[in-house]
């Protein structure tokens, strides 16, 4: 035997919530389906000069004017009281003026309407439909002012549950407007729907057969609803917030029920707060409300009953507070071209503006290159995810490139406020290769990196050749004005190629013209040492090496560069143990094609430790005419200075005469010698002090040094030594007895990037690169002293004594 739909879900509700010790015994107030269509009320709220019909209407402030009359059919056999009252709390009840009575069934318009202000101190108003019988407005009254917690809660609650009902609807009109139509289309439909409505989408349905996906993502509907920020808000009442609960529980399955969902936790706390003041003359009918335009149309969970006790429908009106309208994001990882037929403004955070007619007249602002604002019409689509643009043809021909646009619209009786975003349309500046395009190398595919106006407008890039296929190529929006792709090279011969990049709406592609060259494969030597688990590879091609196996030592690429025409591919060992010196090999280099090769591979010695001992910097003179400049002596060596420091090298290992020490600046170019005898001196066999002259150096060092050790033709690790800074030669700074700021005067000026009056540099002058002139602006010094930042020590400060 079956149970009656409306059973099963009852039967199937009390069970979840009985696993959940949250109800009680099954009885006649538990949740039913709001399934029943009931009466409709005709609603307009005025605020100030504007009127607006009841579905606009987020919430109600004080002062502000309804007009409420039921619309019922003209055949309509019982009579019906319409009831409205305000309320200002759980604990405060009402005043008895804030309950006003209307007979629908009269003929004047003022006897069968209400005409109502709110009042100030409101917070609530409730709806109620009584059916006519002697002293219902004194029972009614009565019950409202006596319990006005009860009614100031299921007010709230029926509030959540009308907003979650309203995502519900649209998520199930979605899917069955789409579910005879293009076979795959739900695949990507429900997915983005259940993201903007925030349902609970169950991706299982997307595996199923084409004919049964539409009925499994709509089964146990009213578990799919998940809780959202905004409409529970609006739900919060002084005993706390039942939704909290949902929420912690909308993704927890309960005893093979489902899940359970704060639509269906409202509705459970709304059956317990009717049950528990029902009486002999009322039953409390709760009711969710459907709003279009100045309509509330009811549903009911259960029948009205006309004989005793008499159903008393109850209808919540929007909270009586300021507007708190959602705070969209934006979804864009990019931007966005306004010329693409369908444009999305992806948004997050509101399913409320997708499912009620709250956020109204949206518009995207635009502001041209010529300083016009231009306003383009969009709507809310939650298939797609955001709000679609529908007014592209007003663009003028001539907005180009990329413009900042704002979303903003109406919320109520509010502005409302969204974010902004990057909109591009196609320009005729055509596009440019960044970086080398010689560097293109048949054989292998190449990244390619282009700059244009509108990368997010690109329609298609095809590759041509001469005498060859056109080829159509993927690309990557990078930033706001690029798009990255590969040129497929590998099958290709050397010479020249043209590159159409089309833009969405333009006819005509821009075309570069580009030429790649031949480069032949080679591996020309493998670099190892002893204790080592790293290793270098020279040769050409070198980007389609896999891996190296040494005797079990296996090397995987990390990091290629280029010197000249040779390559130099870092090889990192993922396992294995490092090797002996001195022993030769055979090196099996695995390349990406599946070829292997090998190659005889000698294990060098182990390279030298070393170590920094200590440095002593010795500051010059100033120069006659110039000011001196006192230095950070433990960090800077000025380069009319000089250092003398010490290194040493494990007792394993003895120093001698041919060791030399290299210093190079940060990049490793251009390194300087020092030997024994120019500059250097043993200690003993393990220590060597060597001196620094700056002015041995040459122009090409400067800023952070680094130092190693060449022994016996092996050089170790390259190690900080210090910081090398080139000082301006400052000849006068003269302040002002009155005014702000000083004037300095010198030369070499340009090596200064900043001068201010603290150590912190907070209020600091900058110097412009290649800076020229020999007077700078600084601000007033403090305690007799500026501070300068130099270019070639961004890190230290160095001051300057004002006389």
């Amino acid at each position: 035997m079956r149970l009656p739909l409306n059973r099963m879900i009852i039967a199937r509700w009390s069970a979840a919530l009985l696993a959940l010790g949250l109800a009680g015994p099954l009885t006649a107030a538990d949740p039913a389906p709001f399934e029943l269509t009931g009466p409709s009320l005709l609603i307009l709220v005025t605020r100030g000069d504007q009127t607006l019909p009841i579905a606009q209407v987020p919430s109600l402030s004080e002062g502000d004017k309804l007009s409420v009359q039921a619309d019922l059919p003209q055949d309509q056999g019982a009579r019906f009281i319409l009831v409205s009252a305000f309320l200002r709390g759980a604990t405060n009840p009402p005043p008895k003026d804030w309950i006003h009575f209307a007979e629908t069934w009269k003929k004047k318009a003022k006897d069968r309407e209400l005409t109502l202000t709110v009042p100030e101190g409101a917070r609530q108003m409730v709806l109620f439909l009584v059916p006519d019988t002697g002293g219902a407005e004194g029972t009614l009254s009565d019950a409202v002012r006596g319990k006005p917690g009860e009614f100031v809660r299921a007010t709230q609650d029926l509030n959540q549950a009308s907003l979650d009902r309203s995502r519900l609807d649209s998520f199930m009109g979605a899917i069955q407007a789409q579910e005879n139509t293009h076979p795959e289309y739900l695949r990507t439909l429900a997915p983005v729907l259940a993201r903007s409505l925030s349902m609970k989408l169950n991706e299982d349905c997307l595996s199923k057969v084409i004919e049964m996906q539409a009925a499994c993502l709509l089964d146990n509907r009213d578990t799919l609803v998940l809780a959202d920020v905004h409409s529970s808000s609006m739900a919060e009442t002084l005993t706390g917030a039942p939704t909290d609960l949902a929420l912690q529980l909308s993704a927890t399955r309960e005893a093979g029920y489902g899940y359970y969902s704060p639509y269906i936790g409202v509705a459970r706390d709304i059956a317990r707060i009717f049950g528990a003041f029902s009486n002999p003359e009322f039953d409390y009918l709760p009711t969710l409300s459907v709003r279009r335009d100045d309509a509330m149309s009811l549903l009911l969970n259960a029948a009205p009953s006309f004989q005793k006790p008499k159903s008393v429908m109850v209808v919540a009106m929007p909270a009586i507070e300021a507007d708190s309208p959602p705070r969209l994001r934006s979804g864009a990882e990019g931007p966005i071209c306004a010329a693409r037929p369908g444009a999305v403004l992806p948004v997050e955070g509101a399913p409320l503006i997708y499912s009620t007619a709250y956020a109204r007249e949206m518009k995207l602002a635009l502001k041209a290159p010529s300083g016009e604002t231009i306003e383009l019409p969009v709507q809310a689509r939650a298939d797609r995810g955001g709000y679609v643009l529908t007014g592209r043809a007003a663009l003028p021909a001539s907005l180009s490139g990329s413009v900042r646009g704002h979303l903003y619209g109406q919320w109520g009786f509010d502005r409302f406020d969204g974010p902004d975003f990057t909109l591009q349309l196609p320009d005729l500046r055509g596009w440019s290769v960044q970086g080398t395009e010689n560097a293109l190398v048949t054989g292998r595919d190449n990244a390619l990196l282009l700059k244009g106006g509108a990368p997010a407008c690109v329609e298609s890039v095809t590759l041509r050749a001469p005498g060859g296929q056109a080829q159509s190529l993927g690309w990557k929006v990078k930033g706001q004005d690029a798009i990255a792709l590969t040129l497929p090279l590998a099958e290709r011969r050397a010479g020249p190629l043209e590159l159409e990049v089309k833009y969405v709406g333009v006819a005509q592609p821009s075309v570069l013209s580009l030429r790649s060259y031949a480069e032949a494969s080679r591996l020309d030597g493998l670099s190892i040492h002893a204790g080592d688990k790293s290793a270098t590879l020279s040769g050409q091609r070198l980007d389609q090496v896999e891996s190296v196996d040494l005797s079990g030592l296996t090397l995987r690429p990390d990091g290629l560069t280029r010197e000249g025409q040779i390559d130099q591919l870092r090889l990192v060992a993922q396992d294995g143990q490092p090797l002996d010196a001195g022993r030769a090999m055979t090196a099996r280099v695995a390349l990406r094609d599946g070829r292997r090769v090998d190659m005889p591979v000698t294990i060098a010695a182990a390279r030298p430790q070393v170590r920094l001992l200590g440095r002593t910097i010795t500051p010059g003179k100033a120069p006659a005419g110039a000011k001196p400049l006192a230095l950070d002596g433990a960090e800077l060596l000025p380069d009319d200075g000089e250092m003398t420091f010490s290194i040493a090298v494990d007792e394993g290992m003895r120093l001698n005469a041919s060791d030399a020490i290299e210093v190079a600046s940060a990049d490793g170019a251009n390194p300087i010698r020092l030997t024994m005898g120019q500059g250097v001196r043993m200690e003993g066999p393990h220590i060597l002090v060597a001196r620094l002259d700056p002015a041995d150096l040459g122009p090409a060092l400067f800023g952070p040094l680094r130092f190693r050790l060449v022994h016996e033709g092996e050089a170790s690790d390259w190690q900080p030594l210090v910081t090398l800074a080139r000082l301006p030669k400052i000849e006068a700074v003269a302040c002002a007895e009155q005014g702000e700021g000083c004037t300095i005067r010198g030369r070499d000026l340009f090596l200064i990037e900043a001068v201010g009056s603290t150590p912190a540099l907070a209020d600091a002058a900058t110097v412009a690169h290649g800076y020229t002139g020999a007077v700078l602006k600084a601000p007033r010094p403090q305690a007799g002293k500026l501070y300068l930042r130099l270019r070639d020590a961004p890190d230290s400060v160095v001051v300057l004594p004002v006389a």
